[in-house]
């Protein structure tokens, strides 16, 4: 394993970083949360510039790439928004790869260009009021009908679906299983007669809005399957492995965003007479933080040379998700302490990512169903 960053790697992150001072320097990523705007507009700049396509085949309008230059560029693009490295986090994990992986040649067809282009994006409709953590729980129903599909029951805390081109929608089959048996996924247009959808207000991530979403006897056609009948588990297994290597890749840009405003603040404020930057507990303080990103840095990169190389990694998905969505919340938590009521302020980006920060240990599957998985593949 090689983590060095090569020449052609500089010049995306360079090619990254003129992008975010152009479209997101730190007045309008603020004007953004406190607008509640999403970053959909960014979408087919970033596909001009070959992030969306990073690692999709050449075929499909990609650049045919590995999975640690994505990772660079995830992490690189939270550090300065996490709303910008969440949205491509949300086109390539829950969308492309999703695809690459399960879509029929006709599905890729229709959808990888557009994903790719910048086009539009997917939503991932799982969640509902008695399925999160428990997504064998799942009670919406595919009811099979005369070319196809009724989809009847409810998601919920559905990000980007209103503005998605398609919903990927977790559905029972078959009604005689239970839990992860008898679950099937469903490619499903945004525009299907019988979806309707209500905002949900939340705490944080203004950036990125949710739904809820009433499936009304929608009717989809037999060839919005996606993958094989009644083994849409193994689909969502495939598709969160890879949103949770891009959640952690996210959430330690995030992270390191937060050592860079600590370190600016202490040596900016002065008390006692003296830079904050003098006093020892607060020096170790900041010590202690960029420790633990670099530590979080090294598991996402080895999740990331995983992933390129074609190795299972399920275990280490799970385990890239815990550290660094608890690295970022143990970071945000120091920062805020460190920043006092000047991070408090409705204005400070420490207030934003503190607030934003609060989702990762929960979103995605919660850190507690991810220790599970591990001590289950540990064999216990």
């Amino acid at each position: 394993m090689n983590f060095a960053i090569s020449n052609d790697q500089q010049k995306l992150l360079d090619a990254v970083d003129r992008f975010l001072d152009q479209r997101l320097p730190p007045e309008e990523v603020r004007r953004r949360d406190a607008a509640h705007q999403p970053p959909y507009d960014l979408l087919p700049d970033l596909g001009a510039m070959g992030i969306l396509g990073l690692v999709a085949p050449v075929q499909w309008g990609g650049m045919g790439l590995d999975w640690i230059t994505l990772s660079l560029i995830q992490e690189r693009l939270a550090e300065r928004a996490y709303f910008a490295g969440s949205i491509v986090n949300r086109v390539v994990g829950f969308g492309l790869m999703t695809l690459l992986r399960n879509g029929s040649p006709d599905q890729q067809a229709r959808w990888l260009p557009q994903l790719v282009q910048g086009r539009g994006l997917m939503a991932l409709a799982l969640t509902e009021s008695t399925a999160g953590s428990d997504a064998g729980a799942v009670q919406t129903r595919a009811l099979p009908v005369a070319g196809g599909w009724l989809l009847r029951g409810r998601k919920i805390w559905i990000s980007d679906a209103n503005e998605a081109m398609a919903l990927l929608v977790a559905a029972r089959t078959n009604p005689e299983e239970r839990g992860s048996r008898g679950l099937s996924m469903f490619i499903v247009p945004r525009d299907a007669q019988g979806i309707a959808m209500t905002a949900l207000p939340k705490v944080g991530n203004n950036a990125m809005p949710s739904w809820d979403i009433g499936l009304d006897d929608v009717f989809v056609p037999h060839e919005a399957l996606l993958g094989k009948l009644n083994d849409g588990f193994s689909v969502l297994g495939s598709t969160l492995a890879y949103s949770r290597a891009s959640l952690a890749a996210t959430c330690l840009g995030s992270a390191q965003s937060l050592v860079k405003l600590c370190i600016s603040h202490l040596r900016e404020r002065r008390q006692f007479g003296r830079s904050l930057s003098e006093f020892q507990v607060l020096r170790h303080r900041i010590a202690d933080m960029q420790m633990r990103v670099d530590q979080t840095r090294w598991i996402v990169r080895h999740l990331a040379w995983l992933i390129a190389t074609g190795q299972p990694c399920s275990r280490e998905a799970s385990q890239a998700k815990v550290i660094a969505s608890e690295t970022l919340q143990a970071l945000s938590q120091d920062a805020m302490q460190l920043h006092a009521s000047a991070g408090y302020a409705a204005d400070s980006d420490v207030q934003r990512i503190w607030r934003d920060a609060r989702l990762y240990t929960f979103g995605e599957g919660t850190n507690e169903v991810q220790r599970d998985l591990i001590a289950r593949q540990l064999g216990l």
